[in-house]
Order: structure tokens, then C-alpha cells, then sequence
């Protein structure tokens, strides 16, 4: 029997059946189980639990709460390869508006004690569904493969904390280093039942910078007695446009995004306060460093010209939310496409463009010595919403978006067929 039909009648029977190790649940009402109960980031308390007692339950070794509500899962069978696989767990401050049977209706405080709607807007439900399908497959196939399985469950991944945490709790020290880290991300423009990969820079470095723009407050009839924030706030704007245009190079990737700015009280007033909040994104750490360190010349030589005093020079604050880009190794990538042929066929698979988004898996892939790290897209698009909007032009939702929701059945049989296949075969590699 060929790998693909093999999968697909072994798949079927994981999707549909009753019973799962010695719980009465099976791999679709676990995502919808996860789906409509998302915990916000260093929240996962719930979830964490969850699926740390059903990964014992499969003979895992699971060590809970590392680098917060994180879980590690061990599988020794034999000697050979490390291989970690690693999901995130967090869901999103948003309201679903999906309409789905299984929608989240939750509410959940949030770190600065609002109470917010939360939803599963990024897809994290069906990557902890893949990871345990693969989890069960791999534990049934055990004649398949030698070496150990690293199952990692990550935390906080939605506000860049988790996997820093993870290792920073001794992710790479109280397990066996991984000779290959593997993930796998939803993909909202990817038809269901396809897998999409890249080799080299696939997602972004990612800084959230706070900027504060002082001044002299005082009565809008009277400027002349003032120091305006708000003008020297539109000038830094409108100036750090130029950091992408004319001091970047045009074939290197960057973006600058002002998302929020807030100063003043009333009409007449001219405050004492602005403040910015920015986004950026690049793949390079030449290009990050070189874009936070511009800003910090542009901020304070446009308060220079405005006469501001060196007290009330902008203040520029690098928040502590660092993703790093995440670089899959070409030579892992090589690999994984050559498993994922032989698993779902040449006609599922095919290379992706690199996306400004980012993704704290980069992390895994920075920590020295560096691992082979890679992850891929696995589409989420039911077939004929896919097929209409290509028709007829429509945008799909996006990552991130309260109508966004996957046609969960075949995500989560392609992805439980790519992960499971792509580690036994680099398992397999030295045998």
C-alpha cells in the first residue's frame, strides 16, 4: 500500500474514532474542544493541562510548567536522532464572529486586567491537534523509528515570551538537544489539504518600539509659549518613512508602522506628552540594527531643531517583546519536501514567498550551538471557499481575523501526514 493511502486510511480512523489511549475523545472534537476554550497568552493553564495528561496517558515522560505553563514531552525508543516538534497554545483577545458550532464565547482577563473576548484566531487549535495526532502515530509506529521524540508545547507565543521563556527554563539542557527542530503554521491562503515550504529567511524579526515625544504644555491660543508634541510627533512620523526609503537597501525586506499615537486632552490644549507605539519588521539583524538605531538619531535630532531642551528629548523604549526571523535551514527544507512528496504527493506541495509576519519559533533556531530548524505552512482554506475567492477575486480572511476558521478535517490530517512522516524519515537517516 503506498505511504499516501496508508496515511489516509490510518488518519480516518484517528478522526473518527471514539476512543484515544484511554480517553473518550477523538482528534476532531479535541480541536473543537481547543477551539472553542482559548486561554490568552500566559494563560494556558487549562489547555496545558489537558494535553499534558493525555500525552502521559500515550507513555510520554511530560514535565509540565517550563518557561511558564509550557509542557515537554519525552519519548525514548532506542538510540539515534533528537527530534523536537514543537505547537503553540495561545489564543487572542479578539470576538469571534465566525458563526461556527464550536465558536469561542469565552471572555478572559488579559495582562492588564480587562476583561476581553478570546478566540483562536491564528490557528494554534489545530497545531496542538497535529501535534497530538502525531504524537499518537508515532507512539504506534515505534517499529518505524529509533532515536527521541521531543514534544514541546509552547506558551506565549502571540506575545513573544514563550519560547524565550522555554529555553531560558533549560528546554535545550534537561532534554536531548535536538539534531532538528520542526513547527508547522496554519496558513489562511493555503487550500486545506496542501502544504507550503521555503528554504532560508520564511518570517520576520519582529520589535515593538514605544516612543515618547515631550514638550511644554500650554493654552492652543498661545503656540509661541509652547513646545508642541503634537507637531514634533507628526514630523518623526512622516520623517521615519524615510529610514525604509532612502537608508535601507531596496532588495533588503523592512517595514516601519506607526500604529498608535495618542497625546492631548481637549481642543485648546497643547500637551506636555505624545506617545507612538511602532511595529517593525526585517529578516536581518544588519537591517534591525541599523532601523532602531536610526530612529533614535531622527527622534532626537528633530527635537533638537524644535529647541527642545536635552531633558525633554524623545525617549525611545525597544519593548521586550523580541521575535527573531525564522530561518529555515535549506538543507532541512530539502529534506522535508522530499518526505512531504513521498507522504501527500508532488501535487499538494509546492514553495512559498517569505511573509513579514513573525513567529517566536525563530527563537529555537538561535539558541548556540544553532539547530537545523524549519517550519512550513500547512493551508487551513476549505476547498471551495479557496476555489470562489480565486474565482471571483474575494479576500479570504486573515490570520488574526474574527471570521478566520480552517476546514479542520483535512488541516489536521495533512499535517499529522507531513510532521509524522517527515520525522521518521529523519529518524531514519542513519539507519
Amino acid at each position: 500500500m503506498k505511504i499516501i493511502q496508508y496515511f489516509a486510511l490510518l488518519l480516518s480512523v484517528f478522526l473518527s474514532s471514539a476512543t484515544w489511549g484511554q480517553e473518550n475523545f477523538n482528534l476532531l472534537e479535541l480541536y473543537k474542544d481547543l477551539h472553542s476554550n482559548p486561554e490568552l497568552s500566559y494563560k494556558e493553564e487549562k489547555t496545558s493541562k489537558k494535553l499534558a495528561l493525555l500525552l502521559n496517558e500515550l507513555g510520554y515522560d511530560v514535565t509540565e510548567g517550563i518557561g511558564g505553563y509550557g509542557v515537554v514531552a519525552h519519548l525514548e525508543n532506542g538510540t539515534g536522532k533528537t527530534i523536537l516538534i514543537r505547537a503553540d497554545m495561545d489564543g487572542l483577545p479578539v470576538q469571534e464572529k465566525t458563526g461556527a458550532s464550536y465558536a469561542s464565547t469565552r471572555k478572559s482577563t488579559n495582562q492588564v486586567g480587562q476583561e476581553v473576548f478570546t478566540m483562536h484566531a491564528c490557528g494554534h487549535d489545530i497545531h496542538m491537534t497535529v501535534l497530538m495526532g502525531t504524537a499518537r502515530y508515532m507512539v504506534e509506529n515505534k517499529d518505524k523509528w529509533q532515536g527521541n521524540l521531543v514534544l514541546v508545547l509552547q506558551p506565549a507565543e502571540e506575545v513573544s515570551g514563550g519560547a524565550r521563556n522555554m529555553i531560558k527554563d533549560g528546554l535545550f539542557k534537561k532534554w536531548p538537544r535536538p539534531d532538528y527542530n520542526l513547527a508547522l503554521h496554519v496558513s489562511a491562503d493555503i487550500q486545506a489539504g496542501k502544504i507550503g515550504y521555503l528554504p532560508g529567511w520564511a518570517m520576520a524579526n519582529v520589535d515593538s518600539v514605544d516612543i515618547v515625544v515631550k514638550g511644554l504644555g500650554g493654552h492652543g491660543a498661545y503656540p509661541h509659549k509652547t513646545k508642541d508634541p503634537i507637531v514634533l510627533a507628526a514630523q518623526i512620523i512622516n520623517s521615519l518613512q524615510t529610514i525604509i526609503s532612502r537608508e535601507i537597501g531596496p532588495t533588503q525586506p523592512a517595514v516601519l508602522t506607526v500604529g498608535s499615537i495618542h497625546g492631548g486632552t481637549k481642543h485648546n490644549i497643547i500637551p506636555n506628552e505624545v506617545r507612538l507605539q511602532l511595529t517593525l519588521r526585517s529578516y536581518t539583524d544588519e537591517v534591525r540594527n541599523k532601523t532602531i538605531t536610526s530612529i533614535k538619531r531622527i527622534t532626537r535630532g528633530l527635537a533638537v531643531s524644535a529647541g527642545m531642551p536635552a531633558e525633554l528629548y524623545p525617549e525611545v523604549i525597544l519593548k521586550d517583546e523580541y521575535t527573531p526571523a525564522v530561518f529555515n535551514n535549506p538543507d532541512l527544507v530539502k529534506k522535508l519536501q522530499s518526505s512531504f512528496e513521498r507522504s501527500l504527493g508532488p501535487e499538494n506541495i509546492f514553495k512559498t514567498s517569505p511573509v513579514m509576519g513573525g513567529e517566536d519559533f525563530g527563537m529555537f533556531g538561535r539558541d548556540e550551538p544553532i539547530i537545523p530548524t524549519a517550519l512550513f505552512w500547512l493551508g487551513a482554506v476549505n476547498k471551495g471557499v479557496y476555489d470562489r475567492s480565486k474565482k471571483d477575486n474575494i479576500a479570504l480572511p486573515s490570520l488574526h481575523s474574527d471570521l478566520f476558521l480552517p476546514d479542520p478535517e483535512p488541516a489536521i490530517e495533512t499535517g499529522i501526514t507531513a510532521m509524522s512522516q517527515a520525522a521518521i524519515d529523519l529518524f531514519g537517516e542513519d539507519l
